[in-house]
């Protein structure tokens, strides 16, 4: 099985408390670091490493579940004269830390993995984004780079193979757009964080107008335990789907913590790691792939953990992180601040991002602050379907997902604040304006 964050004897496996330091080179070694890359190189060669990934079924951990194995071919087919890889550490989700987690638990497997990925498309630069405020990420990175280059594992002679691998560590700041990897490449550019039209793709013209793999640090942490343990294996652990594992935070009423769970796994099991409600509350909703995600009802805990299911249900993965809220929780309110933030961090660089996404939030303060319209329902439907036909990033497609999943799921508590301007849970406060639900 795959183990991202640590060597346990099975998974879920709460994470809490402070971060342990990271095994040394020689301890990783021993338990089998670098052998997938030692595989790549000597055995597999690029072509069949690419040809296991397409096999496993990998998908992106960052959010959009992309197949890894694809954009691993498009790059090594795209001709240019080099080729980059990148994994992006960068954490745009300001309340999860997934990946700055593993990162300081595991930077082994972000970094043989990363290597894999560069030996595959035929890459000699790689780079590892980091969210220049994790500050113990960076310098265990940085370390492990270190010591991996001395001992021939990178640098311009890989394991004397002849394969050159130059990996740098490189902190970035930004917004919570940074999640989006066209943006991230700018942001390495030195340029301003706005994403571009695609395609291209970046695996076809991405960091400096040059081939690039990007993907999520979970993603790459994987990589290395499949190229040594077969596709076959990978695929038969979660759903089929998307096989593997996926990090989740999940925080509770009164517990939260960090797992690595198969995907596939219900939403009730993953709740239950944090004791799930406490005795004298019930279950009012799960919100589902961080501010941008949806809101769910509690007849939803048997949805499984995964891309589509998820998809379908109106929320997704996203940050990978799970959120229960109880009954003294107003889901209106709650959407509207989840949408105010996204529109708050949204780039500007097209109308349904600069106008669109701010239109929308305004709805959900008018609905909070007592003074809704009528036709205020109808109007975020119809909004949210143009933004999501016409948006440029799925930053502005899933800025829509926060109130349309409280439209769909909590439609009562939505119209009460609409018909009579009042909030069920007592957590709005509207202001007492006569006629405010007619006019």
């Amino acid at each position: 099985m795959t183990r991202l964050l640590e060597t346990p004897t099975g998974w879920p496996r709460l994470l809490l408390g402070p971060t342990p330091a990271p095994a040394g080179l020689e301890a990783a070694v021993a338990a089998g670091a670098f052998a997938g890359l030692r595989r790549a190189i000597e055995i597999l060669g690029p072509g069949e490493t690419i040809a296991v990934i397409e096999r496993s079924g990998l998908r992106g951990r960052g959010g959009a579940g992309g197949l890894a194995g694809r954009k691993w071919r498009v790059c090594a087919a795209t001709e240019a004269p080099r080729r980059y890889v990148v994994a992006n550490g960068y954490g745009a989700d300001p309340a999860v830390f997934t990946d700055a987690v593993l990162m300081e638990r595991n930077p082994w497997a972000v970094i043989e993995g990363l290597a894999i990925a560069a030996v595959a498309v035929g890459a000699s630069e790689a780079i590892v984004a980091v969210r220049s405020t994790s500050g113990d990420a960076i310098r265990g990175l940085e370390s492990a780079v270190a010591q991996a280059r001395a001992a021939g594992y990178l640098g311009p002679d890989v394991l004397g193979s002849g394969v050159e691998i130059e990996m740098t560590i490189r902190p970035v700041q930004g917004g919570y757009v940074l999640g989006e990897e066209t943006v991230l490449l700018k942001a390495l550019e030195g340029r301003r964080a706005q994403p571009e039209q695609r395609p291209p793709h970046p695996a076809e013209r991405g960091l400096f107008g040059l081939p690039t793999v990007v993907h999520n640090v979970a993603t790459l942490a994987s990589v290395p335990w499949i190229v040594t343990n077969g596709a076959e294996a990978f695929s038969a652990i979660g759903s089929p789907s998307a096989p593997g594992t996926l990090l989740v935070q999940i925080r509770g009423i009164s517990d939260e913590g960090i797992a690595e769970v198969p995907s596939g796994t219900p939403l009730r099991a993953i709740a239950d790691l944090v004791g799930g409600v406490p005795a004298g509350h019930r279950l009012k909703a799960i919100l589902v792939g961080g501010p941008s995600g949806g809101l769910l009802p509690p007849e939803a805990l048997d949805t499984p953990y995964e891309f589509e299911s998820l998809r379908v249900a109106g929320a997704h993965v996203g940050s990978g992180s799970i959120v229960l809220a109880d009954e003294r929780t107003c889901t209106v309110d709650l959407a509207r601040l989840l949408t105010r933030f996204c529109a708050d961090e949204a780039c500007g660089k097209t109308i349904p991002c600069r106008i669109g996404t701010r239109r929308l939030a305004e709805i959900g303060e008018r609905l909070s602050s007592g003074l809704p319209r009528p036709t205020d329902r109808q109007l975020m439907i119809d909004l949210s379907d143009d933004i999501v036909a016409s948006a440029l990033c799925d930053h502005e497609r899933l800025t829509t997902l926060p109130l349309a999943s409280a439209a769909r799921y909590f439609g009562a508590e939505l119209d009460q604040h609409i018909s009579a301007s009042s909030c069920p849970a007592g957590v709005c406060h509207p202001i007492p304006v006569a006629g405010a639900g007619a006019h």
